[in-house]
């Protein structure tokens, strides 16, 4: 760490002064060593924070001291995150710049030399909303299959099978699928009942396949199943958690050569995408999704917007 640590010391010489070039190397140690944050990240912070004394050396003609630091105000910051995103820098550079910069401030705030108070008053950029791929229809498939699960126990790998099967064939969230207990399933018939956020009850319909899968995790399964408690249990008896499926679709998607973003809520963002591909239509994957609005469902499915044109274009008496 200390390679990057010890970047550029000449140049940081000409960027501020050698007590801030100090307190800077301090603070990329604290991080590195105290903090344990991720290399990469300390790397990235270092760059920014560079840029950011690069900028405050022109804005005050001369080489960045712990008085100019000290001083900082709102509209300082603005001016640099400003020439940054003229650079082409995006929300999420600019959000992690300044993240670094309030870091370091913070970190000489505790020493008595600086005030957070100029960087606590700017806001972070808005960062886009990202949804994580679709996971394609075979190896989502693939994922409801007991011998992909590489478990040594059987009732272990049914029980898996049977959560990513409720993920990707009913399209639920991964605390809803946890929540489930077995009166619930012992109850329902074609149709799932679900309550789902902001206590929004809905229906799913409940496939075949799907309760098969359940059924044979609830006839694995070693431990007394009580019908008001949860139905899906942990290796020890307790709830399961949702850490647990979250580490094994980290295994799976490493024997399946799936990407990063192939977690157990792209599972749910698969659903809707493969029910848009083949013909679902918008209002009713809002109502089997749980969404609120009809623009959240739009967002969700919005990687499919030439399968709408193509729809609308074949179903409109005008198009």
């Amino acid at each position: 760490m200390n390679t990057h640590i010890n970047h550029g010391q000449n140049q940081l010489l000409i960027i501020c002064t050698s007590q801030i070039a100090k307190h800077r190397t301090d603070w990329l140690n604290a991080i590195a060593n105290e903090r344990r944050m991720a290399e990469k990240t300390v790397e990235a912070y270092e760059r920014d924070l560079r840029q950011f004394l690069t900028f405050m050396t022109a804005y005050v003609g001369g080489p960045t001291s712990l008085k100019d630091i000290s001083n900082l105000k709102p509209s300082d910051l603005r001016g640099f995150l400003a020439e940054r995103r003229r650079g082409g820098a995006g929300a999420r550079t600019l959000g992690r710049g300044l993240a670094g910069i309030r870091s370091f401030i913070r970190f000489l705030e505790k020493k008595g030399l600086a005030s957070s108070a100029g960087v606590a008053a700017i806001r972070a950029p808005k960062q886009p909303k990202t949804l994580p791929k679709p996971i394609n229809v075979s190896k989502a498939i693939l994922l409801t299959n007991t011998a992909t699960q590489m478990r040594e126990e059987p009732w272990i790998a049914a029980r898996d099978v049977a959560v990513i099967s409720l993920l990707y064939g009913c399209g639920l969230r991964i605390g809803e699928a946890l929540s489930l207990t077995p009166a619930v399933i012992a109850e329902s018939g074609n149709t799932l009942p679900i309550t789902g956020k902001g206590n929004k009850a809905r229906l799913i319909p409940l496939l075949a396949v799907v309760r098969d899968a359940i059924n044979e995790y609830i006839k694995l399964c070693p431990y007394h199943l009580e019908a008001q408690e949860a139905l899906f249990r942990g290796a020890k008896g307790g709830q399961l958690r949702a850490e647990i499926i979250q580490r094994q679709m980290r295994k799976l998607r490493g024997a399946l050569g799936l990407p990063d973003t192939a977690t157990p809520h792209a599972l749910r963002h698969s659903f809707a995408t493969h029910l848009l591909g083949n013909g679902g239509d918008l209002r009713t994957i809002q109502e089997l999704l749980g969404h609120a609005s009809l623009s959240t469902t739009q967002i969700y499915t919005g990687v499919d917007t030439d399968r709408l044109f193509e729809i609308y274009e074949k179903a409109h008496p005008r198009a």
